[in-house]
This record gives structure tokens, sequence and C-alpha cells, in this order.
């Protein structure tokens, strides 16, 4: 029953934000879409923003569980930004609120998962420092949570999959000539 309800308010939430900005939503307008009591929304959320970020957590848990390490960081990522393509109005209503770090933290840490487990995933053979993988993956998810923040700030008009697939297009290999390059470095500190 728990889950259910957090889910219907999270919804009733998501339904709300397509239609206008979280300033104008209310817990009482929540609890009327839901058919409960002010008590129950209190019992699972403390206010509305806590709402918009068990959203992101619950969005970010399932992309982690559906990552595949032999898919390529552009698919996982796509995967992630479904919740932001499928309720454009509500995003930018987020954008435009107080609520915008919690977006930005979804995107930050989802990129961040992805590409930590993309990059670690790829030449596992190549002796390549441990703290060059990680600055390796830190840049993608710098890069790319820069990049969304921007394409939401412009009103999310480009394709984001085209956008997304041409970035992976233009820096395929990158990633590996970057690990090759720490190998190298590696090897050149063990002589």
């Amino acid at each position: 029953m728990k889950n259910l309800t957090q889910k219907m308010i999270r919804e009733a939430l998501v339904k709300r934000l397509s239609e206008e900005p979280l300033s104008k939503i209310t817990v009482r307008q929540l609890c009327q879409d839901c058919g409960i009591n002010h008590n129950t929304f209190y019992y699972y959320y403390p206010d509305i923003y806590a709402v918009i970020e068990e959203l992101f957590e619950t969005s970010l848990q399932s992309v982690i569980q559906e990552y595949d390490e032999t898919s390529s960081w552009e698919k996982s990522f796509l995967k992630a930004l479904e919740p932001c393509l499928e309720n454009r109005e509500a995003i930018e209503h987020i954008y435009h609120s107080i609520s915008r770090e919690v977006l930005e933290n979804y995107l930050y840490k989802t990129s961040g998962n992805i590409m930590e487990r993309f990059v670690n995933s790829i030449l596992p053979e190549v002796q390549a420092k441990e703290s060059d993988r990680k600055l390796i993956a830190h840049l993608y998810q710098w890069a790319l949570t820069e990049a969304l923040m921007h394409w939401i700030a412009d009103g999310m008009k480009d394709d984001a999959v085209e956008m997304i697939n041409r970035t992976g297009y233009l820096s395929d290999g990158t990633i590996e000539e970057a690990l090759r390059r720490s190998a190298a470095d590696n090897q050149k500190s063990d002589n």
C-alpha cells in the first residue's frame, strides 16, 4: 500500500507539473488528485520537493538496474533521459523552480554512474591508472550534465537522441585512446 500511495502522489505531481509551474502546486491539490488526506501525504513526504527528489531517485535506481555493460554509454544515457523526454513540460517547470538543483543532481549522478561503469568496462586488459579511469569518467559526466542543462534551458528544442548519438559518434575512440595513454605513462613510470 505504501509504494502504491507514493506512486500515486508522484504521478499526480508529474501530471500537475505538465500543466503548471511548481510554485503554483499545493499539497492540498495533490491530496485532492489522489483522494488522500493531508496526514497521508505528510506521512510519506515532508513537502512537495521531497516528492520531486524521490521521482529522480526512483528513475536513477531504474537506470542503474537496467544498465548493461555491453551497451554503449549513449544507449544507457538515453534510457536515463526517458523521464525528461516523456515529461518535457514537467522538466521545464522543475528547471525554472527552486528544485532545479534536484534535476541537475539527477543528471549528474546518472551520467556519472553510466560513465564510470562504461569506462571501467572497456579495455580491462589495458593497465590504465585507476585515478585516470575515474578522471575520464568525470570529464564525460561533467560535459554531459552541462550539455543537458543547457538543452533544458533552451527549451529542449533540439533532438536529444540525435545530440547524444552525435556526441558518441564524434567522441568515439577517445576514451580508449585516453586509457592507452594512461597505461603508457604507467609503464614509463615502472621502468
